[in-house]
Formats: structure tokens, sequence, C-alpha cells
């Protein structure tokens, strides 16, 4: 009787160990679970705060620029090359360039800049009127930067423009003050009388320069003539008539001049006719002198911009065209000397091959 009294309570002792040893286990289970859960919640909240962090700054994001130039040419392509070099300083990979060339075709401008809305990206660099216009027609929510344009109330039909054309567009300029370009004229070839205003008709840009430039000289007593070409087909034709008629040329910033460079060299020089030239590169193929701005830094300011644009620092709706910072009178030695030419000593000589 006691064994068996004393089985039982044994029995019952094991039991009740049992359920304490379950209730222990059941605890610690829950316990390591919760510490568990908490932790994992402790770490999706630090990652979240990173992600938001990244975003705030910035870090992780990509950014698309397309890139449409008229035609190549050694002004342009310095300002393509500014432009990707000042925003892959500030932006480093994070930005993919899809560059395009036009070869001097507006229709293939339009093209160009259709299949850049097409793949949405997130900015537009427009190299010159023609590829500035095709933009402007192709987007208005895309944003539009502009450069190697002369004037941009001109080149986008804006009437009392004054210096920040809204909406999705903005950009830089090239140029040079068109008085002191006339003012250049007068210095060096003081006795001259007759000056042919050589441009493309095609391009607005040049028409509102020559405007410019022969109410500057006829102020100063010139008498001025325009030489308008349409196109290269037409340009020998155009140039050899200007080069029998004038003591002097004048040539605005003009791309298709500025690509034929040669032929109006081939004519011009054995002609004995010196040419101002609104640019650098139009100077170095058949100028005698210009007043020139750098459009590699053209290209870095327009690059700068866009920085500004993509990471949200500023609005390009209220950005106005910005302007070369500084201009330097040039000349062609090769020319000059075959010209007989001596220009004064504030002058800086181009390079020429």
């Amino acid at each position: 009787m006691i064994m068996k009294k004393t089985a039982k309570a044994a029995a019952l002792l094991l039991a009740g160990s049992m359920a304490v040893l379950a209730g222990c286990s059941s605890s610690a289970t829950e316990t390591t679970a919760a510490a568990g859960t908490t932790a994992a919640a402790a770490e999706e909240t630090e990652a979240a705060g990173t992600e938001t962090e990244a975003e705030a700054s910035g870090e992780g994001e990509t950014y698309t620029v397309g890139i449409c130039q008229l035609v190549q040419h050694e002004a342009l392509d310095a300002a393509t090359q500014g432009f990707k070099d000042a925003i892959t300083e500030a932006l480093g990979d994070a930005v993919t360039f899809k560059e395009q060339n036009a070869q001097g075709d507006s229709n293939t401008c339009a093209t160009i800049i259709n299949s850049f809305v097409s793949e949405d990206v997130d900015l537009i660099l427009a190299n010159a009127t023609a590829a500035l216009q095709a933009a402007q027609a192709g987007t208005n929510e895309i944003p539009i930067l502009g450069t190697s344009v002369t004037e941009y109330g001109v080149a986008l039909g804006i009437d009392g423009f004054t210096g920040t054309v809204g909406g999705n567009i903005s950009g830089t300029s090239d140029l040079a003050p068109l008085d002191e370009q006339a003012a250049m004229l007068q210095e060096l070839f003081p006795d001259a009388q007759n000056v042919g205003l050589l441009y493309c008709s095609a391009e607005a840009n040049s028409q509102y320069q020559v405007d410019t430039v022969k109410a500057e000289l006829e102020a100063l007593g010139y008498t001025c003539e325009y030489y308008a070409f349409s196109d290269s087909n037409d340009l020998a034709t155009v140039v050899t008539t200007a080069s029998t008629a004038c003591d002097v040329i004048y040539i605005p910033t003009d791309n298709t001049a500025a690509s034929n460079t040669e032929i109006i060299n081939n004519i011009c020089q054995p002609a004995g006719v010196p040419i101002i030239a609104g640019e650098e590169g139009i100077c170095a193929g058949c100028g005698v002198a210009t007043l020139s701005i750098s459009y590699y830094d053209l290209g870095v300011g327009t690059g700068n911009m866009a920085v500004k644009i993509l990471t949200g620092e500023a609005d390009i709706s209220e950005m106005p065209i910005e302007y070369a910072p500084a201009f330097t009178k040039k000349y062609n030695p090769t020319l000059c000397e075959a010209l007989g030419i001596t220009v004064p000593e504030d002058y800086v000589a181009i390079a020429t091959e």
C-alpha cells in the first residue's frame, strides 16, 4: 500500500516537473522569436532610413542625356565636349550620353529629337539653332538646353524676348558683341568702302547678325550688301560674286559657312579679299580676324546648368540664357601674311595647320 502511494506521488511529481519544463521551453521560444522579430524590424527601419537618406541626397540616381548636334565642326564639337565634361565631373558614371550628329540636315535633327523623346531621356542638349528648333517642336516636357545658339528670341520666334525662354527651354548663347565686330572691321580696314555680308539664308540667327552688323557698319560710313546663299550648292557662285564687288567680307556665326570654309577661302584669298568672321573656326579656315569666344567654356557653362536641372537644384523655366564670359581679338597669321595685313599687338594668333 505504501509502495503504491509512493509510486503515485512520484508519478504526480514527474508530471508536474514536465509541465513546468514545457512551460519554460514555450516561454523561451516565444522570447527568442520576439527578439528576432524586433531585430528584423530594427534592420528594416535602419534600411528604410538609409534609403530615405540616399534619396534625399540623390545618391543612386541615374540619368540619360540626349545630345543632338547639327553638324561636325570644331566649334560645335568643343561645345559638346565641354558640356559632357562638366556633367561627368559633377555626376560621374551616373550619366549616360546618347550622342547623335545630324550631318547638317535639319530634318535629321527632328528624327534624332523624336528618338530621344520616345526613349524618355532626362534632358536634351540641342547644339546649334536647327537642333534647338527641332527640340522645341519635339517636346514641351523634357528639359532642353541649347548651346552654340546666337539669339534665342530669333531662333524660337519669341517677340520681345527678355532673356528667359520659360517652359522647358534654356541654354547658352555664342553671340559676340556685334558692334565690337563692326569696330574690328573698321580698325583693320578703315579705307574700305564696300562690305559684303555673306551668310546662309536658311539660318535665322545669321540673318539677325548681318542685319545688326549692317546697321553698325553703315553708321561707320561703309556701304553694305547682302550675299545670301541657300546651302552649300550655291555657295561658290555667291562667294564669287561677293569677292568681285567687295573690299571686305563679313561672315557671321553661320554653321553652313563654318562647314565650307575651304570653298570660301579658295575663292576669296586669290581675289585678295579679306574676311572678318563671327567665330574662330570660320576665321581659322578663311578669315583674317575675329572676336572669339571659347566654345569649350560655353559647353562647360551649359553642362553646369544641366547638373542643376537634373539634380533638382534649379527650375529650367526660370533659368535665363547665359552668355560667354569673355571675348578675345584673334587673327589668322597665315592668311594675314598672305594678304599683307598687319594686326595690332593686342590680337592673339590662331593656331592653324
